[in-house]
């Protein structure tokens, strides 16, 4: 099965498969000491090829932000964005393709974890009901995957069984329209996400400016019938996050690089706006893309990433007001830090660089905000998502 054109902006793709159903096991060596609350797992997906390790197990030790590769396992073709459920039993990935057996679709894969290496064996595989999956979560109940399809501009839900396995998509969602910008010429939807409290969802649609809210009952996703909240013509956005405790969500636009900070109204389940600030310096005049937005773990800073500037932008945050303040940018060793994250505690930020191959470290002032290098960086092919957990196999 071989990839299309749409493709393209995904340059680590080229002709990956969504792979054959087997086990898939880390190696059965690995083995994990007692419990350690400075320790954590970090599962990273990649473009790395079908045909090798393409899903990354490595424990972070939060002291030092040193990384040590635990194993690896194959997780078919582009298994790009991964979530685990809230008991770390079982791990789910996109398979970033638009052909998948033989139909105008990508995949779905759901794994079973070994409590005791961190394995990873392959349960089973559907469709995503699209094409070019980018982005799954599953629901607080833990009873659906959403997933988000860039390239056919659709969002689904996929039932979960008790076991782990995935049902065929039970609802999806065509988005239909169109933005101002080149990269905008139909819809495409870039994240889904449900909202603090579960009662709403809500799907960030890159191609037509738009944030979209909807209501899931018995497998069924609803539209509300206006959107969540309207971006700025050709701003692009991509990925929605909340803040942990303040009514807040922070939504950062690829196309314009800005962040836009909004108010959450939990009731209503919409969004509204309350500042949307540059994510580059005023003097830097090429080419860039934003990509990944968190809030650190203590609430008091955001943080995104600049692909092109190649650089990490931090704002402290008025928690009352929304507000943010520019702390500073981040130089990074890489190119196209696509995704990057905290460590559950704040101490660390880990940067994937898809282009430069590598993960880096940094450690976090809980204070200031900013951030300095641990020295720790480790190759593995195209890195593009990183999830961390607690070291549940200790």
């Amino acid at each position: 099965m071989s990839t299309t054109a749409t493709l393209s902006r995904r340059r680590f793709l080229h002709t990956l498969a969504v792979g054959a159903a087997g086990t898939l096991l880390l190696p059965a060596c690995v083995r994990v000491g007692a419990s350690d609350t400075g320790s954590w797992l970090v599962y990273i997906g990649t473009y790395g090829p079908a045909e090798q390790d393409n899903i990354w197990l490595y424990r972070l030790d939060a002291a030092t932000g040193a990384l040590t590769r635990v194993a690896g396992a194959r997780g078919g073709a582009a298994p790009s964005y991964l979530t685990l459920d809230a008991r770390h039993r079982f791990l789910y990935a996109v398979n970033e393709v638009d052909n998948y057996q033989g139909t105008p679709n990508g995949g779905v894969s759901a794994f079973a974890i070994s409590q005791q290496s961190g394995g990873l064996t392959l349960l089973n595989q559907q469709a995503s009901a699209g094409t070019i999956p980018c982005f799954i979560s599953l629901d607080p109940q833990g009873r659906y995957a959403l997933v988000a399809n860039y390239g056919s501009g659709t969002v689904a839900a996929l039932p979960l069984n008790p076991d782990g396995t995935l049902q065929p998509a039970s609802s999806q969602d065509q988005h239909t329209g169109r933005g101002p910008h080149k990269n905008q010429s139909n819809a495409r939807a870039h994240c889904m996400v449900a909202g603090p409290g579960g009662q709403h969802f809500f799907a960030v649609d890159l191609g037509t400016d738009t944030v979209y809210a909807y209501t899931l009952a018995q497998g069924r996703l609803q539209r509300t019938s206006t959107p969540a909240f309207q971006a700025k013509p050709g701003a692009g956005p991509r990925i929605l996050t909340f803040h942990p405790s303040r009514p807040l969500a922070f939504l950062i636009n690829e196309l314009d690089s800005t962040i836009t900070s909004l108010a959450y109204d939990a009731r209503q389940g919409t969004l509204r706006e309350i500042q949307t600030v540059p994510c580059l310096p005023a003097d830097f005049t090429g080419w860039n893309a934003c990509a990944d937005v968190h809030v650190s773990p203590n609430g008091r800073f955001v943080v995104g990433s600049n692909r092109g500037h190649n650089s990490l932008v931090v704002f402290a945050l008025d928690e009352k007001t929304g507000r943010l303040t520019l702390v500073e940018h981040v130089a990074l060793p890489g190119k196209t830090p696509r995704s990057f994250t905290f460590d559950p505690s704040g101490r660390v930020v880990l940067v994937a660089h898809q282009q430069s191959d590598t993960v880096v470290t940094y450690f976090a002032d809980a204070r200031t905000g900013r951030l300095t290098p641990t020295g720790t960086s480790v190759a593995l092919p195209a890195p593009v998502c990183l999830q961390v957990y607690p070291d549940f196999l200790r």
